[in-house]
């Protein structure tokens, strides 16, 4: 096989690490400290809600409950950040871009549908037979 040199490389050796290279963005794949920060994170956000459940610690259902929702929020934070590497800055801005409008619609969605069912069982709720006989 015969070796043509690229334009702008004549002279260099081709080796595979500078022509076939790792073919990677910068900042796209984390590093081992970044991932083990990612990790660490990860566990304590599952600790947290697990002892706060299982030892009944703050005694009330509804604030457990608030809790364990704002710590699932940091985790999945954490899972974005530090897993999937998404910021402001990768692909130029439209990873990012692209969450923001998933989440518009969820919550448009959510909310929605929330609304619906709420109107729905005040506008729908069956009579017994003695209302009935009594309206008009």
């Amino acid at each position: 096989m015969s070796q043509v040199a690229e334009p702008g490389t004549a002279g260099e050796s081709h080796g595979k690490s500078q022509v076939h290279g790792e073919h990677r963005a910068h900042g796209a794949q984390g590093t081992f400290r970044s991932y083990m920060t990612g990790f660490i994170l990860s566990v304590i956000l599952t600790a947290i809600p697990f002892w706060l459940v299982m030892g009944d610690v703050l005694g009330d259902a509804r604030t457990t409950s608030i809790v364990v929702i704002a710590l699932a929020a940091a985790q999945i934070v954490v899972h974005m950040i530090y897993f999937l590497h998404m910021n402001t800055k990768s692909e130029g801005g439209w990873t990012f871009l692209a969450l923001l409008f998933t989440l518009i619609l969820v919550v448009i969605t959510l909310v929605g549908s929330i609304w619906v069912m709420y109107h729905m069982d005040q506008n729908m709720m069956p009579m017994s037979p003695h209302e009935a006989l009594q309206r008009p």
